[in-house]
């Protein structure tokens, strides 16, 4: 199957659409709303099935906004527990703290988030509502009148402009240049920049060109259902009893850009949601982090932990009660509650004490790190654009650290690791090389100012070739580019405003070439059907064309016949050199020393193309003309009829050279995919161009190496269709010391996945209901086809690099999906064009390419910059630093949590089990919010362990993040531990110091007040002790926090136990007095001492040991930090690879898809020439 089947389905000859067909009628905006058209929405309600064309990307909006918002967020776990808690609280039987303790935080903490999501809401509502609001002229009423994009209808006929954006997938009717020939520029939607031209009906062009005929028109159109098909339309135009077929040519598809062309009329097909861009954007998928659905398995963990704790005291108190409580008058309350009662109250006032197990304030400190780490991105000047003043911006708060841990990049090609930007570098003539580097080369370009045609961006260092062509002793290197200026599809138009030309062609490939040759003295002017005038070194010459052979994926090559001024007839090919060499005279000269230049092109990941001529006789001409001619009128397989006559007259061809283009990539990106590569990150590369394009430029990026073995889809396919029937033995597909990558195509994942067809053998099996294996393949259940793709995965899974070309955005997004489905892998996917959007979605992490092309990919991205070279400091750098900041803040704030809680815990045991609290009221609700939140709130947004410079220099500190080990239950698990052991200590030393104690006073300190102050001042001190031993880049700030929390731990502690609050609020504030009177005890101050010294010593110790004994890769860094950062970072070039595969060479320089020569033959596109034309000055432009 060749590369342009397995692209696309072409679709079957037909009159009218097969399913159920899409009926528009032209200016009747009330057709669109007869009852045949109206679709049920809910209940009795109707609607059109047509889309109004005003888009939608909001979540909310002003009704919905509350309850929507609040539905998401309480999918979080830790605010439905706090939503419960505060019920609880409400019951004054089990109530142990006041009610609005839980209920203002819970309140804060919904209210911050939801101001967070509604900020981001309204940009969204913002850029709706500018798109919606764009104009242009609609027929209304019979006259052309501006209307706003969001009330254009289906059925209208809109007229659009030089540089306007189509509003919607409208079918072009007319334009203003001759035969309605357009242009568009299709950025928005693949990020390509070269144009691509649509045509009108020759029919609409003649009587569709005054506003009464366009008024007047009232033709149905038939066609296809809505879809998301980029790269199909099929539909038929019923017009005055006849019927005109319409494909993709005929349509101008919404986000296209107008361009050299002034006016144009369309009928609108599609609106807003059902035009072909809004398809391919796929559902607004809500991402979130591994380590927040981490975080909500702990806290299930947590609240069953709880559970059975308050379970275990409860049951404690029944027995308590029994046996003792009940028995001592002096305990008696007044309430006549039996033990099993009072034992089943006190389990719901545990529940209540020890809530803070989970904390309310984690979830606010978390949203303020994300923040601020946000804020950081959008900060760093190092990945600001200044050619595009592009800055960095993260578009969401919520995924910083899932940066920190992905596995698989899935990345576009056009726009994003190239600039689509095509460059003559090297040629070789005759056996002899121009353009390479040689020391007696000048590093000063060559001076064309002889040539006034020349450009003056175009830079070429070898003088030696232009003293070559102005002496004209070599004819083989006129010959060669007379063949440049002569041989190719490109058309030229005139802007008569400024006497410039401008060149469009099929692909950049060619321009570039058609540039170069202009270059060098050999212009293209202009063309009409059957000739081709050029200027040769500044005398002009017309040419007569007879015969023009197309490119197409199979031929992999393009030729024209041209009758000479002086009357003899050649033919001139280009082609790549698979299919070139075949075709040789055995007479050719040069072809060893060519082919020789073609390898060492390719070792430098150029795009080449060889150069061949043939002279033909009056004779052979005629003879294979008549041929020619009954093959293009064939009614059955006509391309087939062509590509054999086409095999008759290629062939016995003269070698002349080769030429060598660079597709230029973006500024950096091999040194990201090698640092990425090194990071253990696998990048795959999804693009829609064709494969041979996609594997140069994956060598060009360093992406595919020398070293690897390539696999292709077609040579691996029977590997997967038969590892698929044995699912219990698992063994790799490639041999474990090979060095892999997997090259496939989209037709390739069709037959793979079963992505088509699937209605057609649904309908096939119901008929006859029996099992029997479809004839097309596919599989004959889910769990089969299941299987089919785990093996792909595993597959493509086990290759360093993977590129699958000529894939649709749906494809872009299923392979991604695979990925997250079955490998349970973080994906991160980068594009910058619509055709990326879907693709951008489904991955965890969207980004989106900005500066350059549509903002169609930034504006569903999660982060967005200018170039892919920043995704190495996104990742390395901002992914690291955020993941290593939320691991230490979680561990910390759990571990802080736990020491707090479970003190009380202990405390029970000496107070029956009563939901007696531990501490002082007034402690239990600022320990969260002033104690001991402010050090590790800083943690989380500065802690570093390296620099931004090392962490890009070491890519392997990457590691720890994709592999989850730095926060998983195993370090829940010790933050546990830790919390029991410091728990332990903090309430079991003071407990045995205010044991037969004697003060200097002599009263004994040993009340439950003094013990509340003990217990929480060695708390307090611990923990803010040991974020200092956790943190690993000290500021000012840092100190100021450790050694200020606990300031104003004793500040605020003197204050409430002072005299004259608790005048004020006698009830609030009881323990008065209670601190001075404490901290009078030098006794107390020592088993202050004491007890934060046995707490911390051991973790001292364990910290010593682990980087000493067992330092990880980032402490080895950071213990030779400074020689690290004194040396200068060495880049290693890399080896060229061995260009001894099939794929190598053909690595040819040719658009992906046909070129123009259709409509150059049908004489079309050939604009009226001038009567007198001046000299113009030639830019190559494509984009004007």
């Amino acid at each position: 199957m060749s590369e342009a089947e397995e692209a696309e389905e072409p679709p079957a000859v037909e009159v009218r659409p097969t399913e159920g067909p899409w009926k528009v009628k032209a200016n009747d905006r009330d057709f669109c709303n007869l009852p045949e058209f109206q679709k049920k929405v809910f209940l009795c309600f109707k609607k059109s099935k047509y889309a109004g064309n005003a888009i939608k990307t909001y979540k909310y909006n002003f009704f919905t906004f509350l309850p929507l918002n609040l539905f998401e967020q309480f999918k979080r776990a830790a605010n439905i527990y706090f939503l419960v808690l505060l019920i609880l609280q409400i019951i004054p039987q089990i109530s142990t703290l006041p009610w609005y303790t839980t209920l203002v935080p819970l309140v804060i903490v919904l209210a911050i988030t939801a101001i967070k999501d509604l900020v981001d809401d309204l940009a969204r509502h913002r850029m709706d509502k500018e798109v919606n609001n764009r104009k242009c002229d609609v027929l209304l009423d019979g006259r052309f009148k501006e209307s706003k994009w969001m009330d254009i209808h289906v059925g209208d006929v809109v007229r659009l402009k030089k540089n306007d954006f189509v509003p919607a997938d409208i079918v072009l009717l007319s334009s203003s240049n001759p035969n309605s020939l357009c242009y568009v520029e299709t950025a928005e939607l693949d990020g390509e920049t070269n144009l691509k031209f649509k045509m009108g009906l020759k029919v609409t062009d003649e009587h569709l060109q005054e506003e009464q005929q366009i008024a007047n028109f009232d033709a149905m159109i038939e066609c296809e259902e809505p879809n998301n098909r980029l790269d199909k339309f099929t539909g038929v135009m019923k017009w005055n009893n006849e019927a005109f077929p319409l494909d993709l040519d005929n349509m101008l598809l919404r986000g296209c850009k107008i361009r050299n062309t002034e006016v144009l009329h369309g009928l609108v097909i599609f609106a807003g949601a059902d035009t072909k861009i809004m398809r391919n954007g796929g559902k607004t998928r809500f991402k979130r982090t591994k380590i927040d659905e981490l975080m909500n398995y702990m806290v299930y963990s947590i609240f069953v932990l709880l559970i059975l704790v308050s379970a275990g005291l409860a049951i404690g108190n029944t027995f308590w009660y029994d046996q003792i409580g009940s028995n001592a008058w002096y305990l008696y309350d007044g309430k006549q509650y039996n033990s099993s009662y009072r034992g089943f109250l006190s389990f719901w006032g545990y529940i209540i004490v020890l809530n803070t197990m989970v904390p309310i304030s984690l979830y606010v400190s978390v949203e303020v790190i994300r923040l601020g780490q946000s804020k950081f991105i959008n900060w760093d000047l190092q990945m600001y654009y200044p050619e595009k003043d592009t800055a960095a911006k993260a578009r969401t708060t919520t995924l910083n650290e899932q940066l920190g841990q992905i596995e698989y990049i899935f990345s576009d090609k056009t726009g994003t690791l190239t600039q689509n930007i095509m460059a003559f570098k090297k040629c070789t003539i005759s056996g002899h090389t121009y353009g390479r580097h040689r020391k007696r080369l000048s590093k000063i370009p060559v001076d064309l100012k002889w040539n006034k045609y020349a450009d003056g961006r175009f830079q070429f260092y070898d003088h030696s070739l232009i003293s070559c062509i102005q002496s004209k002793k070599n004819p083989d290197v006129h010959e060669f580019f007379k063949l440049l200026c002569l041989c190719h599809t490109v058309m030229v138009e005139q802007k008569e405003d400024i006497n410039e030309l401008v060149y469009q062609a099929a692909s950049p490939d060619e321009g570039a070439l058609v540039t170069a040759a202009r270059n060098f003295g050999f212009v293209f002017l202009s063309r009409t059907q059957d000739t081709i005038t050029v200027s040769e070194l500044g005398v002009e010459k017309t040419y007569q064309m007879l015969a023009l052979l197309d490119f197409n994926s199979d031929r992999k090559r393009m030729s024209v016949i041209l009758r000479f001024p002086d009357g003899k007839i050649r033919l001139y090919c280009k082609g790549a050199d698979t299919v070139v060499y075949e075709r040789l005279h055995p007479s050719s000269k040069h072809k060893e020393r060519t082919q020789s230049a073609l390898e060492a092109f390719a070792n430098e990941t150029l795009r080449t193309l060889c150069l061949c001529y043939k002279d033909i006789t009056e004779e052979e001409f005629d003879s294979w003309a008549r041929k020619h001619k009954a093959a293009s009128v064939s009614m059955s397989d006509r391309e087939a009829a062509l590509d054999e006559v086409y095999e008759l007259i290629e062939r016995n061809l003269q070698l002349i050279g080769a030429t060598a283009i660079e597709d230029k990539l973006q500024d950096g990106v091999p040194d990201t995919i090698a640092k990425l590569a090194k990071a253990n990150i696998k990048i795959w590369v999804l693009t829609g161009d064709k494969k041979e394009t996609a594997e140069n430029i994956g060598y060009s990026c360093q992406l595919l190496t020398g070293d690897m073995q390539i696999h292709y889809g077609e040579d691996v396919k029977n590997n997967t269709e038969s590892s698929g029937r044995q699912v219990k033995i698992k063994e790799p597909f490639f041999a474990a010391q090979e060095n892999n990558a997997l090259i496939i195509t989209g037709g390739w994942l069709n037959e793979i996945l079963y992505e088509k067809k699937k209605k057609r053998r649904r309908l096939r099996l119901r008929k006859f209901k029996k099992k029997t294996i479809p004839k097309d393949g596919q599989p004959m259940d889910e769990r089969e086809k299941e299987q089919r793709q785990i093996d792909f995965v595993d597959m493509a899974c086990e290759c360093s690099a993977v590129i699958c070309c000529r894939v649709t955005p749906k494809q872009k997004a299923n392979v991604v999906n695979l990925v997250k489905k079955y490998k349970k892998a973080v994906t991160l996917s980068i594009g910058d064009g619509a055709n990326d959007v879907n693709m951008i979605k489904t991955a965890d992490i969207g980004v989106g390419i900005s500066g350059q092309e549509g903002m169609q990919a930034v504006m569903s991205s999660d982060y967005a910059f200018a170039q892919f070279r920043y995704l190495q400091r996104l990742l390395l750098v901002h992914g690291r630093w955020s993941y290593i900041r939320m691991c230490k803040f979680l561990r910390y704030f759990f571990y802080k949590n736990f020491a707090f809680t479970l003190v009380h815990f202990w405390y029970s045991f000496f107070s029956g089990y009563s939901s007696q609290i531990a501490y002082e009221d007034w402690f239990i609700t600022l320990y969260n919010v002033c104690y001991s939140s402010l050090p590790v709130l800083l943690v989380g947004l500065l802690d570093q362990d390296v620099s931004d410079s090392l962490s890009i220099r070491f890519p392997k500190l990457y590691l720890p993040g994709p592999q989850g080990v730095m926060f998983n239950y195993k370090n829940f698990f010790i933050s546990l531990f830790h919390g029991i052991f410091t728990s332990l200590i903090i309430f079991f030393i003071p407990y045995g110091a205010f044991r037969q104690t004697m003060g200097q006073d002599g009263e004994a300190p040993s009340d439950y007040q003094s013990f509340a102050v003990v217990t929480a001042s060695s708390l307090t001190i611990i923990v803010n002790l040991q974020i200092s031993l956790n943190t690993s880049y000290w500021t000012f700030v840092n100190f100021f926090a450790v050694l200020g929390s606990i300031a104003i731990y004793f500040g605020i502690m003197f204050d409430i136990h002072s005299a004259g609050i608790h005048v004020i609020f006698t009830s609030a504030f009881t323990f008065t007095g209670v601190a001075s009177n404490t901290f009078r005890q030098p006794y107390l101050w020592l088993t202050i001492i004491l007890t934060v010294g046995i707490s911390l010593l051991p973790v001292i110790c364990i910290e010593f040991l682990q980087k000493t004994i067992w330092p990880s890769e980032g402490d080895k860094i950071q213990r030779n930090r400074r020689k690290y950062e004194e040396q200068v970072e060495v880049v290693k070039k890399p080896e060229p690879f061995q260009r001894g595969r099939r794929s190598r060479r053909s690595a040819y320089a040719f658009s992906h898809s046909r070129g123009y020569a259709d409509l150059i033959a049908s004489g079309r596109s050939i604009r009226r020439k001038p009567t007198q034309r001046p000299i113009p000055e030639i830019n190559q432009a494509e984009n004007s």
